[in-house]
């Protein structure tokens, strides 16, 4: 779901702009506050270090947030300040995942700048290892077999008794996409955002 496109009224984080780049993005994913009530949520600006957030509730100052952010996964943090629609949080990460998360947002930056097609079809490979979980659209949690990978889609193999419809959304590791078709043992998956070249395979099958 789509929040306001309204900009959000905030200060700017002052230390953590000096040790890192923000960038603007739109980002939909969804967040849990401390009440453990579930909400959707859109990225507007972000860095490794912190983000801005348009969301229905907006929490209180050093409240704890964990967000599912399309493309990053998931995100913990506190809320450092409040606006009208939404907060800005910081990101609570190992020095890896702070690295992780600022070639994302590079290549994130970069695909908006060259206005790269996201439909745009990929050189497939096979993952090194090919075990990971699928999520149904039931919510079922079953072990699946990736066959074939690319930033746009994958192979999946499953019994015939778990595959689902063409037209299903599920979630395949931490990439959510949508059966396109039904192939001998399995079925096909289209992302439903394309996937970062680097961080394809440990974001579908965890490396």
């Amino acid at each position: 779901m789509a929040m306001p496109a309204e900009n959000p009224k905030f200060l700017p984080f002052t230390e953590e702009r000096r040790r890192h780049q923000r960038v603007k993005v739109n980002l939909l994913g969804r967040y849990m506050l401390a009440d453990r009530n579930d909400y959707p949520c859109q990225v507007v600006d972000m860095s490794p270090g912190g983000m801005a957030v348009l969301a229905p509730v907006s929490g209180n100052p050093g409240e704890r947030v964990i967000a599912y952010i399309d493309h990053l996964g998931r995100l913990e943090g506190t809320i450092a300040r409040v606006f009208h629609n939404g907060f800005a949080m910081t990101i609570a990460a190992t020095a890896r995942k702070r690295d992780k998360l600022a070639a994302q947002l590079t290549w994130l930056a970069n695909r908006h700048i060259l206005n790269l097609p996201e439909d745009r079809r990929h050189g497939r490979f096979t993952p090194r290892n090919p075990a990971a979980r699928l999520i149904l659209p039931n919510g079922t949690n079953v072990a699946c077999r990736v066959i074939d990978l690319s930033e746009s889609g994958a192979a999946i193999g499953i019994s015939d008794d778990q595959r689902p419809p063409v037209g299903a959304v599920v979630t395949i590791g931490k990439a959510p996409g949508r059966v396109v078709r039904h192939i001998e043992g399995g079925f096909a998956i289209e992302f439903t955002r394309l996937q970062h070249p680097d961080f394809v395979e440990d974001n579908v099958t965890g490396g």
